[in-house]
């Protein structure tokens, strides 16, 4: 199992956990709900049967309260531990109990209310944990099942639930928590592979798109190279040199993108210059000066809104600029000064001094380093230097039996490692 799919598995694996944690409660929540419905619909419906039954539904005129006395006496024991029933007014008729209903009034649970004054049956659910899971029941009475007719009595029963229900509604609350808990689970189960092949997919179109963008940076660099042939290699060194500076100070994500492709194409403008400028073995003179240093211009016009080398144009417009701002174009100073373009310079003079140029030789390791030294505080910054000091060594090491290909693979490993993020 590959990172990704760890991570993958490891957050499916949390969510699904998470969502059975909260699914099973309120399946046993409503599970519990609906098992105490059922039973107050089964006493409703009881508790109008025994009323019809008796001829107490209407309760008025002198035999009301002996059809209540005997509805009530008819009704507890069966469905109802308590039942009281009243006349429209709200007058207590009968009110009988069994050994359970006078228990459970003795222990003064039952919260008492006023005259009954509802117009629609309703039920309460009292679950106390040092007394009996109770139900109270309220019906309004009428004389037929239209509710617009008037009220003519309200009947009310308490059940107090016996342990072979509170039992089944328990396993089944239980029954009902355990099976949305499996599916979360088995949803996490089921979206694993699901995620896993989508996301190989899009790793897949990920890599294709990076190496169509590697290519064409690719591309650049060796049009520049046909230019000047001087910046074959060196622009992947430079690219590499930059991005293990860039690591030391902590720049990452798109960052670090940035620096390594403005890095690898700093000299981009340099394919605008005319070759009797751009080639030519001796000193340039003031006018072909000038027309040299618009190549940052020029990088920079291409390399802006070109997509992802967007970001690169830090490093193309800025990597001539100095510390001390006496560099060009703008004339930059200190931290004005993308910190992009502060490594590259850092990175660029050192690659120059120590590689092999048609005009030179190249220098030795303390020689190099001697003289950008002497640059810090003018050139370079010094934070950088500060950096890049303690790493020189082992990066000029590394550099010297690299041709351009050893160059080039050099650079691939760190924009596989920082692109591919």
């Amino acid at each position: 199992m590959n990172p990704f799919q760890k991570r993958t598995a490891i957050g499916i694996a949390s969510v699904s956990m998470a969502l059975a944690l909260i699914t099973s409660p309120i399946a046993w929540y409503l599970a519990r709900e609906n098992a105490e419905k059922g039973v107050v619909a089964a006493a409703i419906e009881e508790s109008e049967r025994v009323m019809q039954r008796y001829d107490a539904v209407n309760l008025s005129g002198p035999m009301a309260a002996l059809k209540a006395e005997e509805a009530a006496r008819h009704s507890t024991g069966g469905m109802f531990d308590v039942v009281e029933i009243y006349d429209a007014q709200g007058e207590k008729l009968a009110h009988t109990s069994t050994s359970k209903g006078i228990a459970l009034e003795a222990l003064r649970i039952l919260t008492p209310h006023g005259r009954p004054d509802y117009t629609s049956a309703f039920y309460v659910g009292q679950h106390n944990d040092n007394a009996p899971w109770v139900l109270r029941v309220f019906v309004p009475l009428r004389s037929g099942s239209d509710v617009t007719l008037p009220i003519t009595g309200y009947f009310e029963g308490v059940r107090v639930m016996p342990d072979w229900q509170r039992k089944q509604i328990f396993r089944s609350g239980l029954m009902a928590a355990a099976l949305a808990g499996l599916a979360a689970l088995l949803c996490g189960a089921v979206l694993y592979p699901v995620l896993v092949r989508l996301a190989q997919d899009n790793n897949r179109k990920t890599r294709e798109v990076l190496d169509s963008h590697i290519s064409m940076m690719e591309a650049l660099g060796r049009a520049i190279a046909k230019r000047d042939s001087d910046t074959g290699a060196h622009n992947y060194r430079v690219a590499w040199i930059a991005a293990c500076i860039g690591e030391k100070l902590g720049v990452s994500g798109s960052a670090m993108q940035a620096l390594i492709a403005g890095s690898f194409l700093h000299d981009v403008g340099k394919i605008g210059i005319p070759d009797a400028i751009l080639l030519k073995p001796g000193q340039l003179d003031e006018a072909e000066r000038a027309v040299m240093r618009t190549h940052v211009e020029q990088g920079r016009d291409i390399v802006v809104g070109a997509g992802w080398l967007d970001g690169a144009q830090d490093v193309v417009a800025c990597h001539h600029e100095k510390w001390n701002g006496t560099g060009y174009p703008e004339r930059l100073a200190g931290e004005a000064i993308p910190l992009s373009a502060r490594i590259f310079a850092v990175a660029d003079v050192f690659d120059a001094l120590c590689s092999r140029r048609p005009y030179k030789e190249p220098m030795s390791y303390e020689a190099s380093m001697a003289v950008l030294a002497a640059g810090t505080g003018k050139h370079f910054d010094p934070s950088v230097m500060a950096v890049f000091e303690p790493m020189a060594l082992a990066i000029y090491n590394r550099l010297a039996q690299c041709n351009e290909e050893a160059a080039r693979q050099l650079l691939q490993d760190r924009v596989r490692h920082h692109f591919e993020q």
